[in-house]
C-alpha cells in the first residue's frame, strides 16, 4: 500500500469516527431558544479573551469528542473537559420541558440518554463543578421489544431529545447535565464514550420538593459498570442503567 493510499484511508477513518461526535448546539426551555456552547467560542476566548455570555457551560472538547471511562474519576465527567459555568441563567417551569439539539448527523445508535440536575445553592455562574451533587431525572436505555436504543431514537428525531422537568421540583437555580453514552465500542474496557453537557437553568413555579441527596460527578460511574462495559451487538434483554437511581419528583 502506498503512503498516499494509507494516508487517505486514515483520513477517511478519522472522518468516520468524528461523524457521530458532537455537542448540544441549541436548547429550548418551554419553547424559548437558547444558545449552546459552540467550539468557535473556545477560539474566541483564546484570540480575544472573551466569548458570548450564554447559559451553556464552556468546555474544551475541541474534537467534538468524549470523556472516556478511564477519566470517570476526574471532574471532566461532570460537564466535559475543562468545563466552566456559563455566565447567564435561563428559565424553565417546573413540569415544563427542555429540548436539547444535538447534531442531526449523530451516528452512534447504541447507547442511553440521561439528564441530571444539581442545585447551585446560589448563582450558577459561580458553581463549583467538583461539588455539584447530581440527581438523575431522565434516563432512557433500550426498548427490549424493538431493540431500539435511546440514541437511535435521537437520530430518528434529527438530533432532538426532550426532558421533562419534575412538576414538584422547588423553584431555584440549578445546573442541568444532559448526556449521551455511546456504547458502540463498549465491549472493550474503557471503550464507552460519554458526552456530558451542562446548562444553567432556573426552575420557576410552585413546586415544593427539594432534590434528594445526589451524587458527585466523580462517583457517577465506574468503567466496569454493567451498563458501561457490555457487548451492545447482541439481543439485550436486561440493561442496567448507569448512574444513581432515577428521581421523578
Amino acid at each position: 500500500m502506498s503512503p498516499l493510499t494509507s494516508g487517505l484511508l486514515a483520513a477517511f477513518a478519522f472522518a468516520a469516527s468524528a461523524l457521530g461526535h458532537g455537542y448540544v448546539t441549541t436548547f429550548t426551555t418551554d419553547g424559548k431558544p437558547n444558545q449552546g456552547f459552540l467550539l468557535d467560542y473556545y477560539y474566541d476566548k483564546v484570540n480575544s479573551g472573551s466569548f458570548p455570555d450564554i447559559a451553556a457551560w464552556y468546555a474544551e472538547n475541541l474534537d467534538s469528542g468524549f470523556v472516556a471511562p478511564d477519566a470517570y474519576g476526574t471532574t471532566n465527567i461532570s460537564c466535559h473537559k475543562n468545563a466552566a459555568p456559563g455566565a447567564l441563567t435561563t428559565t424553565v417551569s417546573a413540569g415544563g420541558s427542555i429540548t436539547f439539539q444535538w447534531p442531526a448527523n449523530w451516528a452512534h445508535p447504541y447507547g442511553p440518554i440521561l439528564t441530571y440536575v444539581a442545585a447551585c445553592n446560589g448563582d450558577c455562574s459561580k458553581a463549583d463543578k467538583s461539588s455539584l451533587s447530581w440527581v438523575k431525572i431522565d434516563a432512557v436505555g433500550i426498548d427490549y421489544t424493538t431493540q431500539t436504543w435511546a440514541s437511535q431514537t435521537l437520530i430518528n428525531q434529527a438530533g432532538k431529545w426532550t426532558t421533562k422537568v419534575p412538576l414538584s421540583l422547588k423553584a431555584g437555580n440549578y445546573v442541568f447535565r444532559h448526556e449521551i453514552i455511546a456504547l458502540h465500542g463498549a465491549s472493550t474496557l474503557n471503550g464507552a464514550q460519554n458526552y456530558p453537557q451542562c446548562f444553567n437553568i432556573a426552575v420557576t413555579g410552585s413546586g415544593s420538593s427539594s432534590l434528594p441527596s445526589g451524587t458527585l460527578g466523580v462517583n457517577l460511574y465506574k468503567n466496569t459498570d454493567p451498563g458501561i462495559y457490555l457487548n451492545p451487538y447482541v439481543t439485550i434483554t436486561s440493561y442496567a442503567m448507569p448512574g444513581p437511581t432515577l428521581w421523578t419528583g
